[in-house]
This record gives structure tokens, C-alpha cells and sequence, in this order.
């Protein structure tokens, strides 16, 4: 009995300490907060007015890693372009890798803030705004906050942290990076995180979904084929319009009505093109849709079924086989983002018993997507997890919801995080996570 009695007075002894040691920890990682909360809202406000497009992110990547050079990561740049990681090696224990995307979108900025954005690039021959619409610029900022601070508490965690700066994340820049031996350059991470900022999601309160939590992206294009002709004599002609028409609406009974509704599934039309006059049938109609599931074999049956539909309205147009339209499967396909749900767990449970149970918030599948994931599809093993990041004050979501109205979701032109308390809650939290998960 007394020996039983003893036990437990350790174990509560222990559990204290325990306690009394993470509570120091929360209160170090505030205290350094502080000292470089204002550089990193700085940071911010200049990745957000000088937002570069997809695989032209120079300046944002020189700077980016000029900094983690300064807390004293080893750089390792020009991988797959203007992709860049900085290694910090700090004794034995796990490799860790974190990403940060640095790309922005051809977005004309609207959200009225100080700090908005009036850069333009050209695009595809014709001048575009460009904006950070994605919350990638708080990503970026998050980045360094951590690898600031990291670099500042050594003595509290052991191993290597790798963080990585990746090009192009709206158009699978993840892919190029592995196409160009990124982990035959940097330390293989027996695990990988990240952040999504969240549109939805109250600024200072973290999501986490265990398991899928992002969506497999295929994108299609279809070239419909016609015989042109005058616009005043439709009958000469089998206009690729209407035909296009046609196909649209065929295109949405493939979800409805050919996949089983307990599998996730998305297709959309994102883009027609076809014609440059108004009294002239075009000979041919172009379209870009984006297709999105979970699993391969959902992909493969919609991509099949578009094939079919297609056909089958080509031949009722009167058009021979060969004149059927063309389908084709463009760039590469993105993986489902599935989190480790054992990872995905424990971070959660670590962040609740860190940051307050209230703070951390299960959420619901996307059918979104995340490049991020690529690096899970490799032979190396290698365990995933992205969090949410809130990034919307309480009074905006409060007012809408009062009017009724939707929140500016991610690529809008109106999209505009919460600076400080948005870095401050992605720092602090990713900080909790990388020193439990390198903790001596």
C-alpha cells in the first residue's frame, strides 16, 4: 500500500514537472515573440506589396534565404529554379523538414488595405496585376518567424530542421523540385509539416484534419472541333459552340450520376475559348477543366467518362470519328493530401495542452489542393502534416455572418489575413510542434 501510495505522489511530482517545463517553454516562445513580433509584421506587409507570379520568385527567394542564412542555417539554393532550403544541424535526433510556398496569383488586389498590392507582370503576352490572394506571403512570414526563434532556442531541441522554400505551388512546383534531386541535396526528413492559412478559420486558432484532408488534382483540356462558317448561315456549318454548350451540361450527370456519392468528386469548366468575331462560327472551341477526387480510380472514371461524353456528342453533331474532340490530361497530376492521423493526433494534442483546448479545431476535408503532398509520394517514407492556419478577426466573421454573406475565400481579390495575430499563433504553434516533436 505504502509502496502504491508512493507511486503515485511521483507520478503526480512528475507530472508537474512535466507541466512546470512546458509552461516555461510557452512562456520563453512568448518572450521572443515579442522581441520580433513588429520585423515579421514588417516582413509581411513587404511580401504583400511585392508578390512575384509562379517560377519568378528571384527576388522573394533572395530574400527569404539571406535571412535564414543570418540566424545561421547552411543554404543550399538554385534547386529546381529559385527553390531554396536551409539546413540547421543541432545535434543528434530527427530530421525535420518545413515548407513554405513563394509564389503569388495573376490577382488585381482589391481588399483596400495600406499595404496592397499594385505590382503587374506580364502573363501569356498581356499585362496582369499580381497578388498574394493564397496567403502565401503569410506562409512566408510564419517560415521565418520560425526559423528565427528556432535558431534562438537550440538548447531546447535536438536534431536538424530543414526549411524549405518551394517555387510555384499553384502550378505543382513540388513536382519540379523532386524532379531535380531535392533529397539528394538536403538531409531526408523522416517527417514534413506546413500551413495552409484558412479563410474561415478565426486568426489564433490552429485546424487539423487527420487523414484526407486535400484533394487529387487532375487538369484536362478539351479541343471540340466544328466546321466554322458564317454566323448568318448556321445551317452550312456544326458549330464547335454549341457543341461546347452541350458538353458542359453532359459533363456535370458524371458526378451526379456515374459516381457513387460517397466518393468525393469535382468537375469544372474553368476556362472556354473559341471565336474572335460575332458573325463567324469558329472551326474549333478550346477548354480547361479541373477535376477533383480522392482516390486514383475516381480520377480515372471521370477522365474516362469525359472521353465518352464527348464522343457521343460529336457523333450526334453528324461529325466523323476523326473530327471526335480532342482530350488530353495536362501537366501532372497531384496526390490526394492525406495527413498522417497518428501525427496529425499527437501535434493536435500537444497544441491543445500548449495553447488551450479552444485554440485547436477539428475541421472537414477540402476539395482544394496541396503540392505539399508530393513529397509524401516518394520512396523515402517520408510522414505529412499540414495544419490550418486561422487567419480572419472575429469581428469580420461575426459581420458577415450578420449579413449573411460569405467570407472572401482564398484567390479572391478581397482575401486580407490578420497580420499579427495570424504570425504570431502560426509561429508560436509550429514552435510547440517542432521542439516536442526534436525534444531531447
Amino acid at each position: 500500500m505504502i509502496k502504491k501510495i508512493v507511486f503515485i505522489a511521483v507520478l503526480v511530482l512528475s507530472f508537474q514537472f512535466v507541466s512546470a517545463q512546458e509552461k516555461n517553454l510557452i512562456k520563453q516562445i512568448d518572450k521572443e515573440l515579442v522581441k520580433v513580433i513588429s520585423s515579421k509584421i514588417d516582413l509581411y506587409k513587404h511580401l504583400h506589396q511585392n508578390p512575384e507570379l509562379s517560377y519568378r520568385e528571384k527576388e522573394t527567394s533572395k530574400l527569404l534565404s539571406a535571412k535564414l542564412k543570418s540566424f545561421g542555417f547552411k543554404i543550399i539554393d538554385n534547386i529546381g529554379g529559385y527553390g531554396f532550403a536551409g539546413v540547421l544541424k543541432n545535434g543528434k535526433g530527427p530530421v525535420i523538414m518545413y515548407r513554405t510556398d513563394l509564389d503569388a496569383l495573376p490577382i488585381l488586389e482589391k481588399t483596400g488595405v495600406t499595404y496592397a498590392s499594385t505590382k503587374t507582370d506580364t502573363l501569356d503576352g498581356l499585362e496582369t496585376s499580381v497578388m498574394h490572394a493564397c496567403g502565401h506571403d503569410m506562409h512566408m512570414t510564419v517560415f521565418t518567424g520560425i526559423a528565427e526563434l528556432m535558431s534562438k532556442m537550440k538548447d531546447k531541441w535536438s536534431g536538424t530542421l530543414v526549411m524549405l522554400g518551394q517555387p510555384a505551388e499553384e502550378l505543382g512546383g513540388a513536382a519540379v523540385l523532386l524532379e531535380n534531386d531535392l533529397f539528394s541535396k538536403i538531409p531526408i526528413p523522416s517527417i514534413a509539416l506546413a500551413y495552409h492559412v484558412s479563410p474561415e478559420l478565426e486568426a489564433g486558432k490552429i485546424g487539423y484534419i487527420p487523414g484526407p484532408a486535400w484533394a487529387k488534382v487532375n487538369s484536362v483540356e478539351i479541343t471540340v472541333h466544328g466546321h466554322g462558317g458564317h454566323g448568318a448561315y448556321p445551317h452550312q456549318s456544326i458549330d464547335p459552340i454549341v457543341l461546347s454548350a452541350r458538353i458542359i451540361l453532359a459533363l456535370q450527370t458524371i458526378v451526379s450520376r456515374e459516381i457513387s456519392p460517397l466518393n468525393p468528386a469535382v468537375v469544372t469548366v474553368g476556362a472556354i475559348h473559341g471565336g474572335k468575331k460575332h458573325n463567324v462560327i469558329p472551326d474549333d472551341v478550346h477548354m480547361m477543366l479541373t477535376l477533383r477526387s480522392y482516390s486514383a480510380e475516381v480520377a480515372a472514371k471521370m477522365i474516362s467518362s469525359i472521353k465518352r461524353v464527348c464522343d457521343g456528342v460529336a457523333k450526334s453533331a453528324g461529325l466523323s470519328e476523326s473530327e471526335y474532340p480532342t482530350v488530353v490530361e495536362v501537366h501532372k497530376s497531384l496526390p490526394p493530401g492525406i495527413n498522417n492521423p497518428e501525427l496529425t493526433e499527437k501535434i493536435a494534442r500537444v497544441l491543445k495542452k500548449g495553447m488551450g483546448e479552444t485554440a485547436i479545431v477539428k475541421q472537414e476535408p477540402s476539395m482544394g489542393a496541396e503540392d505539399f503532398y508530393a513529397y509524401g509520394s516518394t520512396d523515402k517514407k517520408i510522414t505529412l502534416c499540414m495544419l490550418r492556419l486561422g487567419s480572419v478577426s472575429k469581428e469580420t466573421i461575426d459581420k458577415h455572418n450578420k449579413q449573411g454573406t460569405s467570407l472572401p475565400g482564398l484567390h479572391s481579390s478581397y482575401y486580407a489575413p490578420v497580420p499579427k495575430k495570424t504570425i504570431e499563433t502560426g509561429v508560436k504553434a509550429m514552435l510547440i510542434t517542432l521542439i516536442k516533436l526534436m525534444n531531447k
